[in-house]
C-alpha cells in the first residue's frame, strides 16, 4: 500500500514540474540555452547523488561500448529543450506544448524505418484522429487569430518534437545501457 501511494505521489510530483516548466520559463529573463544547461546539470547532479546513495557502480565498460549514441542522444536532449523553451516565447504555453505532444505521432510514423515495426492501419487512424483533434485544439483553422511569431513558435515546437521523439527511437537501441547510466550521460551532454 505504502509502495502504491509513493508511485502514484511520484508520478504526481513529475507531472506537477513538467506542467509547469513552460510558466517557468516563459517569466524567466534568462536565454534558453542557459535554463537548458542548468537543467542538465542540476538534473545530472540528482542523479549522481541518487547513484552513491545507493551504492550503485556506473558501467563505464557498457558507457564506452555506447558512447556516440549516448551523447548524440543527450545532445538532441539539450537541443530539444532550447527549442522548446523558444517555442514557449513566441506562441503560448498550450500551443508550444501541443506541438510538443506530437512526438508519439513521429515515433509512430518512424517506427517502420527505424525499429523495424508495422505500420497497421489501427496505428495510421489513431495517428490521423491525434492529429485531427490537435489542429480542433490548437485554433490553427483560425489563421486570422495568430499573432507574430505564433508561426515561428510553432515551427519550434514541432522541431523540439522532433528531437524528443528521434530521443525516444535512440533510446531503444541503448536498452543494454542501465537506465541511471544512460540518464546521467545524456543529462551531462545536454547541459554541455
Amino acid at each position: 500500500m505504502k509502495n502504491n501511494f509513493l508511485s502514484k505521489l511520484g508520478l504526481i510530483s513529475s507531472m506537477t514540474i513538467f506542467g509547469t516548466i513552460g510558466l517557468f520559463v516563459k517569466h524567466t529573463p534568462l536565454p534558453s540555452s542557459l535554463i537548458a544547461m542548468i537543467r542538465g546539470f542540476i538534473g545530472m547532479l540528482f542523479l549522481l547523488a541518487v547513484v552513491f546513495i545507493k551504492r550503485d557502480k556506473i558501467s563505464w565498460q557498457i558507457i564506452k561500448k555506447h558512447a556516440v549514441l549516448l551523447f548524440t542522444s543527450g545532445a538532441f536532449i539539450g537541443v530539444n529543450w532550447i527549442l522548446l523553451f523558444e517555442s514557449y516565447r513566441y506562441t503560448t504555453v498550450a500551443t508550444a506544448t501541443l506541438c510538443y505532444y506530437m512526438a508519439p505521432i513521429f515515433i509512430i510514423l518512424a517506427s517502420p524505418i527505424f525499429l523495424k515495426e508495422r505500420l497497421t492501419l489501427k496505428k495510421l487512424l489513431c495517428v490521423t484522429v491525434a492529429l485531427v483533434g490537435m489542429i480542433f485544439v490548437s485554433g490553427i483553422l483560425n489563421l486570422s487569430g495568430f499573432a507574430a511569431g505564433e508561426t515561428t513558435g510553432i515551427l519550434l515546437g514541432l522541431g523540439a518534437a522532433v528531437l524528443y521523439a528521434s530521443v525516444i527511437l535512440m533510446n531503444k537501441k541503448l536498452a543494454e545501457v542501465p537506465t541511471y547510466d544512460k540518464t546521467l550521460i545524456q543529462l551531462g551532454a545536454a547541459a554541455v
